[in-house]
């Protein structure tokens, strides 16, 4: 099996893959926009911070997920 199609696989059947993929993009869109503000506020580079270990997280879990797929399919 693909990454991709087990990507789509996951995507289709497991909940908890298709959050954590949403809340990633959802991160990465609000870091490109903020990556957009010059200059930024002390508040803003914060939350570029926060937001880059948000998807990291996100992308741990889904890379956890997706061994375990693999193992398991």
């Amino acid at each position: 099996m693909t990454q991709e199609s087990l990507i789509d696989r996951l995507m289709a059947e497991n909940e908890e893959f298709r959050r954590l993929r949403d809340e990633h993009q959802r991160h990465d869109r609000e870091l490109e926009t903020l990556k957009g503000i010059s200059p930024l506020s002390a508040e803003q580079e914060w939350r570029i911070t926060e937001l880059k270990k948000l998807k990291l997280m996100a992308k741990d879990r889904m890379e956890s997920i997706l061994r375990h797929a693999r193992v398991t399919a």
